[in-house]
């Protein structure tokens, strides 16, 4: 039974959704940039953080750099430029309690529908509130209320959640693009007979000892490649269980040039510089992979070779791994996104025998492990089902404008940022060949932008309006990945150019974001 809290709606002149990555960033750019606007930060889960406090498998950590990965505004001081998860959490949370963001927070508020009104200019969000939120209200006076409900709390699981009313001028989404509630697992043949234990890495159990325990992970995407090292330093053997290959590249976690930068220049200098030179290598090594598949993909399997088999070997030494069979995949750089393997700990530990890859398919599982289709049988004391995420843009919230329902798949995207026809929303969606961080900051601008530009001008409407007949509507991701074909039919469209072009380079998009028009002729303002 749904209970309602009958408090009267709180207005705010942005409200702004997660308290990940994203979120955090928009209520930076909002504080700094529009002193004057009122926002709230309404998070669903007790704690802040978002991607980088749900994962806690072994090993969790970026294949992005954190002089990219990071604020713009706010240089990563950190010795290691590919660093693990708890320290990209830490820096998420600092940001937030050296910005003040953390006292805007609403914890245990998840959003479950969102109605503009032309009429009104303003959105009715409506929102569970969870009992942790509930109690931090009451124990609070009226003049802290706000402060008492950024605390994080433990949820009960069994609480019965009420329902609250906000309103907004502008609704600002920073909720991701995959569902927190489950990973992606295929229906695998016989399952029900396996004995020991089987665990997704979203869902991953403080409590698993995987000492001395012959593991198997299932998945060659990023996340197997970290697990595999991470579980293989205490378990008996790790075993990646792969489909087919996938690009896995060797890197430093630390960069040198950064190092000297930050030693010559100050501090601010020196991560402008180094974000730059890390922007430039991305872009120019996504060109030369789209451009010249082949050569890439030689390029990227030679170097494969050279971290399975240590530096110096000689070409007679080759062949002591099967690079190619396990590590030559079928479809061209950058169709899927590219995984990395920081300081090759992924290589090393297939070198130390601590684990290994095999390609194969699975026919079905046993009481004591996974029976391939090669007849080849996989003893196993824990399965990690490393399948992937469930896409699920915006959590499943039910939109609607003056009483239509608006699903995001009927829309076109807009600067990669908004959805055309839904008018003052704003969604940050980061991109697939880069760091995500890159472009949430430039939308986090953009919107600061967009609310100067209005209020100068008396303005209480932006829509994006996609009236050309010449443009045409084609798949907003260029990705051939699982998760993103399993959802493509529920994500909006892309134009067939600028402004409805999702352009996944980030030096187009500063031109165009920062710089750009405001009034360009697609925006219509009321």
């Amino acid at each position: 039974m749904v209970q309602h809290s009958g408090m009267p709606p709180e207005h705010f002149d942005v409200l702004v959704i997660g308290a990940g990555l994203s979120g955090i960033g928009a209520g930076c750019h909002l504080q700094m940039h529009c002193p004057n606007k009122s926002y709230a930060i309404l998070e669903a889960r007790a704690v802040s953080g978002g991607t980088w406090d749900l994962f806690q498998y072994p090993g969790v950590r970026s294949d992005s750099d954190m002089y990219t990965l990071g604020y713009r505004f706010r240089p990563w001081l950190g010795q290691k430029a590919i660093t693990d998860g708890a320290s990209i959490l830490q820096y998420i949370r600092d940001t937030a309690a050296d910005y003040g963001i953390d006292q805007r927070i609403r914890y245990g508020h998840r959003l479950v529908r969102a109605s503009w009104s032309t009429t009104d200019a303003k959105w009715t969000v409506e929102v569970e509130v969870t009992s942790a939120a509930r109690t931090a209200l009451g124990a609070a006076t009226t003049a802290t209320a706000s402060s008492a409900l950024n605390k994080p709390a433990t949820e009960s699981a069994s609480a019965e959640p009420t329902h609250t009313t906000f309103t907004c001028s502008v609704l600002y989404s920073c909720m991701g693009y995959y569902d927190y509630r489950s990973g992606y697992t295929p229906e695998f043949t016989g399952i029900t007979k396996f004995q020991g234990t089987v665990v997704h890495p979203q869902q991953w159990p403080a409590s698993l000892d995987y000492r001395d325990k012959r593991v198997v992970v299932i998945g060659s995407g990023a996340t197997a490649i970290t697990l595999v090292p991470a579980m293989a330093e205490e378990a008996q053997h790790v075993t990646m269980l792969q489909r087919s290959p996938t690009y896995v590249m060797a890197r430093s976690s630390r960069d040198k040039i950064a190092m000297k930068l930050r030693a010559l220049l100050p501090t601010k200098a020196a991560y402008a510089a180094v974000r730059w030179k890390n922007v430039g290598l991305s872009i120019g090594g996504y060109w030369v992979s789209r451009q010249y598949p082949e050569f890439m993909k030689g390029l990227i399997v030679k170097h494969v070779k050279r971290a399975l088999n240590g530096r110096g070997f000689k070409s007679g030494d080759t062949d002591k791994f099967d690079a190619d069979t396990h590590f030559n995949p079928r479809y061209n750089p950058w169709d899927e996104r590219m995984c990395l393997a920081p300081d090759a700990d992924f290589f090393k530990s297939i070198r130390s025998g601590k684990s290994s890859v095999i390609t194969d398919s699975i026919d079905t599982f046993t009481a004591t492990g996974v029976q391939l289709k090669s007849g080849r049988h996989l003893d196993a004391d824990i399965v990690v089902t490393a399948t992937g995420l469930q896409l699920r843009l915006l959590s499943g919230v039910q939109l609607e404008v003056d009483g239509k329902s608006i699903k995001p798949s009927a829309t076109m995207v807009y600067k990669g940022m908004m959805f055309s026809d839904v008018p003052n929303f704003i969604s940050a969606f980061g991109y697939t060949n880069a760091s995500w961080t890159l472009k949430v900051d430039l939308t986090a601008e953009y919107t600061c932008r967009l609310l100067h530009y209005m209020d100068t001008r008396g303005l209480h409407q932006c829509t994006p309006r996609q009236h050309d007949p010449t443009i045409t509507a084609e798949p907003v991701l260029d990705f051939t990945s699982g998760y993103v074909k399993r959802a493509l039919a529920e994500l909006p469209s892309q134009g067939s150019r600028a402004p409805w072009r999702v352009h996944q380079n980030y030096a187009s998009d500063l031109m165009t974001i920062r710089f750009g028009r405001i009034d360009d002729g697609v925006m219509e303002f009321k």
